[in-house]
């Protein structure tokens, strides 16, 4: 098989999963959210909060270095992936084994304190997994990525399934999590086998160069984490036993879910935006990340534009009638999830420019920054003060990425497909105005065909890349 056409199969291959994965992510949620009710179900998403925040520690900027040594010295894959995943074994042992003591030390209730012990292991899953990402992206098999994550999606779902039937409690549903992710992390590592020879050891010049090279990446997704994460962790501080919070949790679930669509489509690109500025080739560099924008742009704008129309038939499919409430903060939420869209994109741009380094001090500023504001609006202003604060922190971080980006290669993007896709949603707006009391199904399907007829009435409808993903499939190299 060509490489073109391997390159393609693993694109489809990852879509096609990504949007069955995220189906049963969904349906797991619709059942999680009905079992516990708004306010269990804010203690489950402290839980996992809380974990996340030990689990950024263990990072170590692991999956970036690695990948860029498998690339740069393939003789030396199997002592580069076993020294990354032995090193990542240690961290994440030592620091997460802290993280249920430091519960215990906090005011949280008690189905919280148990459920972030239970929650360890499924973050020592996640934090295992990472690292075996690197060694599919590397060797141009992301589809058993995709087939690991959906095993695990098939077993979160039964898990999720049986527990909301039986113990509809946060530690049990936690721990319904945590065979999910132990799943996909053990398939993960029985497929990585295939493609290198993992033992527990360590290389100490590799380890010396993981840490030298990996930490400005660390300290970015530490910073990153502040602002992603801790308006959970404020809320639940502030107001922890309250509706408020489950309203909240469930309603950042869905741009949570939403958001894995960018980060693959940048992960994708990465590869080919760092070949090109090796080879300083400025104008496919800005060609890439120009078709990059305008693409995810089709997404993107209408999810921020439409949703807050049907936002309270989201959030009762999502969670039944007890979290309609959730419906403006998930819209606002939305304006956030169209910010990470392209966030994402540029976060990898300034990795692949080897800007990161310059990135440290904006991410810096905006921890800091947001930290501030979610401690000054929350209190007075609940979720909708961390919804806003989100907001601004997403969009400061997007645009602090996309101008070191632009300094660094000396290109500027062009806004006009941009700006055509956002004339193209008026006609959505219009058929969801005139349909108010239809059924979800019918507003949503209206809104697509708005939408689509937008598209054609300004000429930004992607026939190119539609034809251009079809040659790909029918050429034979």
């Amino acid at each position: 098989m060509s490489l073109t056409r391997k390159i393609a199969l693993n694109t489809a291959v990852q879509v096609a999963g990504k949007v069955v994965s995220t189906i049963l992510g969904l349906v797991a949620i619709g059942y999680v959210t009905r079992a516990l009710g708004p306010v269990a179900f804010g203690h489950y998403g402290t839980a996992l909060a809380f974990l996340q925040i030990f689990g950024v520690l263990v990072d170590l900027g692991l999956y970036i270095v690695l990948l860029q040594k498998l690339a740069s010295d393939a003789v030396n894959a199997d002592s580069w992936a076993s020294t990354a995943f032995t090193l990542r074994l240690i961290t994440a042992a030592g620091f997460l084994a802290i993280a249920p003591i430091v519960g215990l030390l906090t005011a949280y209730p008690g189905d919280v304190k148990l459920g972030i012990l239970i929650a360890t292991v499924s973050t020592f899953a996640i934090t295992m997994n990472q690292v075996l990402v690197g060694i599919f992206q590397k060797s141009l098999r992301m589809d058993q990525v995709t087939i690991a994550e959906l095993i695990g999606r098939v077993a979160l779902l039964g898990g999720t399934i049986f527990v909301a039937h039986s113990h509809p409690t946060v530690p049990w549903v936690l721990g319904a999590v945590a065979l999910g992710s132990l799943v996909n992390f053990l398939m993960s590592l029985a497929f990585s086998r295939r493609y290198v020879r993992i033992r527990l050891t360590l290389d100490r010049e590799k380890v010396r160069t993981i840490i030298r090279e990996g930490w400005p990446i660390a300290l970015s997704i530490a910073f990153n984490l502040v602002y992603f994460k801790a308006d959970t962790i404020i809320l639940s501080a502030v107001r922890p036993n309250s509706v408020e919070l489950g309203l909240y949790v469930s309603a950042y679930k869905v741009l949570e879910v939403l958001t894995t669509f960018p980060a693959m489509f940048a992960g994708l690109l990465m590869p080919l935006l760092a070949s090109a500025y090796a080879a300083r080739d400025y104008p496919r560099f800005h060609m890439i990340m120009q078709k990059a924008v305008d693409n995810l742009a089709l997404l993107a704008i209408p999810l921020a534009v439409g949703t807050g129309f049907v936002a309270r038939s989201i959030m009762h499919v999502v969670g039944g009638a007890a979290y309609v409430g959730a419906a403006p903060v998930l819209s606002l939420l939305m304006v956030a999830t169209a910010c990470i869209f392209f966030g994402n994109l540029f976060a990898n741009a300034v990795v692949a420019v080897q800007a990161q380094r310059r990135m440290l001090w904006a991410y810096g500023l905006v921890a800091v920054g947001s930290l501030v504001g979610y401690l000054l609006a929350i209190p007075h202003s609940g979720m909708y003060g961390a919804a806003w604060m989100t907001i601004a922190s997403e969009l400061a971080i997007t645009l602090t990425a996309a101008a070191i980006v632009t300094h660094v290669v000396k290109s500027r993007l062009s806004l006009n497909v941009f700006l055509r896709i956002l004339l193209a949603c008026v006609p959505m707006v219009i058929i969801l105005l005139l349909i108010p009391h239809a059924s979800f199904v019918v507003r949503v399907s209206g809104a697509v065909v708005g939408y689509v007829v937008g598209l054609l009435l300004v000429r930004a409808f992607p026939t190119q890349l539609i034809r251009e993903f079809a040659f790909r499939y029918a050429r034979h190299d």
